[in-house]
């Protein structure tokens, strides 16, 4: 798997099966992220979610036979600091901090506005890849159907936690939006294991010296530690490998849009796993992020040879 569209003989389904898988994945990155937080401070978890997913998926190139970096390493460290930054060191302390002021739910909510942001700035960044007005509606759309799932929690509990805690995970998403332009512009076309691998090792240098001062402070407790391994290795590793696939065939402003699936996936889990039951408001909630989404994919059909001569002889 590359970096690199898929090709015309591959069925066009497998970017929206990796962008299912990543939304399941993630879907449970706010509950690992919760139960870390609890025994560490959020640049340690940074630190070992970053190194445990690095390391996870060397270990995954090692045994397929890839090599880690294929030449030009040299050339390649600023974008993967930048993307490093934008997309992992300042994001996920950002989060990690705020869940010590919010609850997980709430988080995930905030973070499903990933896809608004990058929906706005893709208008000026790249504006060969500017969304159609239906897009745009389907952004707005899988948004009320965010505010439909959390609705039932703010009727009976209130607005709980901090306001800067929100805050911070607001900020997380501005930063996944502006990391995602910055991968389909700068990165694009390059193999995703690379590019995966590279972000997270240079996440994890960068994490270091923030990192240290806590670490004698970190309470050991294997719960806690198994959540941050296990958010490293499948919330980091693996689905920086299905993210950036999906950013390369689909668009940043659908990639993104796997933030709306992120709250389903965590009520999905919950079912699963806890069998919790299913309300209405839930059900309702999911039918409209669902078809937030479809609305958000679809494209732009090409115009016809008649109408573009049409029109260059209207031009003359």
């Amino acid at each position: 798997m590359t970096g690199r569209l898929v090709s015309k003989g591959r069925p066009q389904l497998l970017p929206y099966l990796a962008f299912a898988s990543l939304g399941l994945i993630w879907g449970a990155s706010f509950l690992f992220i919760k139960l870390g937080v609890q025994d560490m401070s959020p640049t340690v978890l940074v630190f070992v979610r970053s190194a445990s997913g690095a390391i996870a998926l060397a270990v995954i190139m090692v045994v397929t036979g890839r090599k880690l970096f294929a030449g030009q390493l040299q050339s390649r460290l600023v974008p993967f600091a930048i993307m490093a930054v934008t997309n992992a060191l300042l994001p996920w302390v950002a989060i990690a901090w705020g869940e010590t002021r919010i609850s997980s739910g709430l988080a995930s909510i905030l973070n499903s506005t990933t896809t608004l942001w990058a929906a706005i700035l893709i208008y000026w960044v790249i504006p060969t890849e500017r969304p159609s007005a239906v897009n745009y509606a389907g952004v707005l759309v899988g948004l009320s159907g965010v505010v439909i799932l959390v609705i039932p929690d703010l009727t009976a509990q209130g607005i709980s936690g901090n306001v800067l805690g929100a805050l911070a995970v607001v900020v997380a998403s501005v930063s996944y939006a502006v990391s995602a332009l910055y991968a389909r512009t700068k990165m694009r076309g390059m193999n995703v294991y690379e590019q995966s691998l590279g972000q997270l090792a240079v996440t994890a240098i960068l994490a270091i010296p923030l990192a240290a001062p806590a670490l004698p402070h970190v309470h050991l407790a294997f719960l806690s530690m198994a959540a941050v391994v296990a958010l490293g290795v499948g919330g980091s590793g693996i689905a920086y490998l299905l993210y950036y696939y999906t950013m390369n065939t689909l668009g940043p402003v659908r990639a993104t849009g796997v933030t709306f699936v992120v709250p389903v996936t965590a009520v999905f889990w919950g079912v699963v796993l806890l069998h919790e039951s299913l309300s209405l408001p839930i059900v309702a909630g999911m039918v409209v992020i669902l078809f937030g989404i479809v609305l958000t994919n679809l494209r732009r059909r090409a115009p016809k040879p008649q109408a573009i001569r049409e029109t260059e002889t209207a031009r003359v």
